[in-house]
C-alpha cells in the first residue's frame, strides 16, 4: 500500500508557464477520439453545418501533430459511422468531400512526419474517389512508423461485430475452424483493428456520456476522459489535459493494485 501512495504523489516536472509537463514514459499507446460537436459548434456561431466539420480538420490536422511530436503511437478518430448515412445528402457529400480534400492536402506532410494512415469500417460503402484516395494515402504511407493514424469511416461497433462473427462463421462452416477454439484471440484477430491494442484512452469532446457505437469491443478497459470542448475548439493543450489526467489514474484491469 505505501508503495502505491508514493506512485500516486510523486512530484512532476513544471514547465515554463507552470503547468504540468507529461511524463513520457506513461503515455497511452493508444488514442482513440470521437470527434463530435462540430454541428453545435457552427450553429452557436450562425453558420452552416459543413462549415464546422471544415474547422474540426484543423483540429484533427493539430491533434496529429501533436501525437507525433509526443510519441503516441496510435490515434484513431471516429470521422464517419454507419448512422451517419440519414443527415442530408448535402452535408454527406460534403463530408466526403471534406475527407477527399484532406487526403490530398495533407498527404506530403503526413508522409514527411512519419504518420501511416489505415482507415477502418465498411470501406466499400464509401464514395469511389473517397476510396481511391484512401487507398492511396494507405499505400504512400505504408511504411511510416511514428503514428498509425487509424481513420474510422462507414464505421460502426455493432456492425464490425457481425462482420468479424461472418467471418468466423465461414471458417466454421468450411471446416477450418472448430467452434470449441473460438476465444477473445480468435475475435480480435477478425476485427477491423486487428493487430492493434486496444485504446488506452477515449476523448469525448462536446460533453455528451455515451460511445456513440465506436469500438465496441476495444473499449472494455478503456480509460474515458469527457470534455464539454465542441471538436473544432480542441487543441493540443486539450489533448495534453487529457493525457495529464490519464495519467493520474490506475489502471487494473479488473485486479487490484498492491
Amino acid at each position: 500500500m505505501f508503495s502505491f501512495l508514493t506512485k500516486r504523489s510523486r512530484s512532476r516536472k513544471t514547465r515554463e508557464d507552470g503547468s504540468q509537463e507529461l511524463d513520457r514514459e506513461r503515455l497511452p499507446r493508444h488514442v482513440a477520439i470521437i470527434m463530435d460537436g462540430n454541428g453545435r459548434w457552427a450553429r452557436s456561431r450562425g453558420l452552416p453545418r459543413l462549415a464546422g466539420h471544415r474547422a474540426g480538420v484543423e483540429s484533427l490536422r493539430d491533434i496529429v501533430r501533436a501525437c507525433v511530436d509526443w510519441g503516441i503511437g496510435i490515434l484513431t478518430v471516429y470521422a464517419f459511422s454507419t448512422e451517419n448515412w440519414k443527415r442530408p445528402h448535402e452535408e454527406v457529400e460534403g463530408l466526403m468531400n471534406l475527407l477527399v480534400e484532406y487526403l490530398r492536402r495533407e498527404l506530403a506532410e503526413l508522409r514527411r512526419e512519419g504518420v501511416q494512415v489505415r482507415a477502418i469500417g465498411r470501406l466499400e460503402g464509401l464514395p469511389r474517389q473517397a476510396r481511391e484516395e484512401l487507398e492511396r494515402a494507405r499505400k504512400e504511407t505504408a511504411a511510416n512508423k511514428r503514428l498509425i493514424l487509424n481513420l474510422a469511416l462507414n464505421y460502426g461497433g455493432r456492425s464490425e461485430l457481425v462482420d468479424a462473427c461472418r467471418r468466423i462463421a465461414t471458417l466454421v462452416a468450411r471446416g477450418e475452424l472448430d467452434p470449441g477454439e473460438i476465444d477473445e484471440e480468435v475475435i480480435n484477430n477478425f476485427l477491423y483493428t486487428a493487430g492493434l491494442p486496444d485504446p488506452d484512452l477515449l476523448i469525448r469532446p462536446s460533453g455528451e456520456m455515451r460511445v456513440s457505437n465506436f469500438l465496441l469491443w476495444q473499449l472494455a478497459y478503456t480509460e474515458f476522459w469527457v470534455t464539454d470542448i465542441y471538436w473544432p475548439d480542441f487543441r493540443r493543450e486539450d489533448l495534453r489535459r487529457a493525457l495529464l489526467d490519464y495519467q493520474q489514474r490506475e489502471r487494473r484491469f479488473g485486479g487490484l493494485k498492491i
